[in-house]
């Protein structure tokens, strides 16, 4: 037993502290449809997300399913490639694919997760994993883990200073994920399937009123709903509804809004191609200016800052849409500030100025930029001239400004919660290892919470 930041502390084997189930060590026949089954890249830190897993049939996940019957606040655990990855179960609807195992605890299990993502248990690890060419962390190496202990008040406390943190982070991004939904859904509306001017064009046959048409259309209300919008919103809503024509026109890309054109990507948007730099520029210490080559380090609209580079030679500017134009040709994400690109990547920002028009614009023509993937000699990619050839729509350019205006709040406060997932990240990261350890009380822990939540 030690004595830690007054606290006393001893060891438990993981095997005493929750019992560990393995997966069958076999591959399934997937499915279209079925049962989620988790694999190991299904599993990173936070609650276990079910929505990219592969499917299996009734019969493969009661078959999987013999050993291990999730639970909530269970913990799923990567053992080949990535191993040591671990991921909290939420939605218990799913069964473990090969090279996982789960761990079902006896003690507060948001401790003994937070003691698994610990440097002190990350370490014993590294030690134990075998293999060459494949890394492989054993199922006995897994039951002989050391957890720190200090006894179930200060565990609980512990957890408690730790989780708040995460479920913060997971609330902000369920946030941005809803944000980004209803800019797409508008985006689709107005700039694919150009619902008002459709509105407008039904009620005028109907002999209804088509700006009142439209402004049910812009708003997802009903006509009557409309009467209890407040007066200054209705103002509003019924100047936008007045931007969009009641007429479609035949164009190459089908029908279009009266008085929109058909252009190109090249002639819309500013495209910077990205140029790599010489490798011996490149350093993870923060030094000079951050460097994407290519679409590695992409997140959920954000790429990390991993490497930089002291001699860039094209750059991104802050709010520019980053896109992949290697395999995968087509992946998207924003610059949060300025960065140098390597040949993988080019960045676009649309001559308006409009940043979120850019960035679903391409979001929009993910499924386009699939055809590219087989193209090349090597591995999929698109170049300048085609890229830049792309055919798109020119809209009226007073919708594109009334769309920034709307979406661009959207953008700001998913900017926003971004930078504080990333604060929080980092204050997790920099509690775990001192409570762990014993270096910080948890007293103290709790009093930065506190401030910063």
């Amino acid at each position: 037993m030690q004595e830690l930041g007054g606290v006393s502390a001893n060891f438990s084997k993981l095997s005493e502290v929750a019992d560990v189930i393995d997966s069958l060590h076999k591959t399934p026949k997937y499915s279209e449809t079925g049962f989620p089954m988790v694999r190991c890249t299904d599993v990173k830190y936070g609650k276990l997300d079910l929505s990219d897993t592969l499917k299996v049939s009734d019969e493969v996940f009661a078959e999987f399913s013999r050993r291990y019957k999730p639970k909530k606040n269970d913990i799923i655990i990567t053992r080949v490639g990535s191993y040591g990855l671990t991921a909290l179960v939420d939605d218990s609807n799913f069964c473990l694919g090969q090279n996982t195992t789960a761990i079902v605890p006896k003690i507060n299990p948001r401790y003994l997760y937070i003691a698994l993502n610990s440097p002190q248990v990350k370490n014993q690890i590294e030690f134990s994993v075998v293999g060459s060419t494949q890394k492989t962390l054993s199922l006995k190496a897994i039951n002989d883990l050391e957890i720190r202990r200090f006894g179930g008040d200060v565990e609980d406390r512990i957890a408690e200073i730790l989780s708040a943190i995460d479920d913060k982070g997971q609330l902000n991004r369920q946030i941005n994920q809803t944000l980004e939904e209803m800019a797409q859904a508008i985006f689709k509306s107005w700039f694919v399937d150009f619902e008002p001017v459709k509105a407008r064009i039904e009620a005028k046959t109907n002999g209804q009123d088509p700006e009142r048409a439209a402004m049910c259309a812009i708003s997802g209300k009903t006509d009557a709903e409309l009467d209890h919008i407040c007066p200054d919103q209705l103002v509003h809503l019924r100047a936008t509804a007045a931007l969009f024509p009641d007429e479609l026109t035949d164009s190459e890309l089908g029908l279009i809004p009266k008085g929109w054109g058909v252009s190109t990507i090249g002639v819309e948007f500013i495209v910077t191609m990205g140029q790599s730099p010489p490798g011996h520029t490149y350093n993870k210490n923060q030094e000079g200016t951050p460097f994407f080559q290519g679409r590695r380090d992409f997140k959920w609209r954000y790429p990390v800052n991993r490497v930089f580079c002291t001699a860039p030679k094209r750059f991104a500017q802050k709010g520019d849409t980053l896109l992949s134009v290697r395999a995968p040709v087509g992946d998207v994400n924003k610059a949060a500030t300025i960065c140098c690109i390597g040949r993988g990547l080019a960045a676009l920002r649309h001559k308006s100025g409009c940043e979120a028009y850019t960035y679903y614009t391409l979001k929009k023509l993910e499924q386009y930029f699939n055809n590219f993937d087989t193209e090349g000699t090597v591995f999929g990619s698109i170049n300048q001239k085609a890229l830049k050839n792309i055919k798109i729509i020119h809209p009226n350019a007073k919708n594109l400004k009334e769309f920034s205006r709307l979406i661009g709040g959207f953008d700001q406060q998913i900017l926003n919660n971004e930078n504080q997932i990333s604060s929080l990240t980092q204050l997790r990261d920099t509690l775990l290892p001192e409570l762990i350890s014993g270096e910080i009380a948890v007293n103290v822990a709790e009093s930065v919470n506190k401030e910063v939540i």
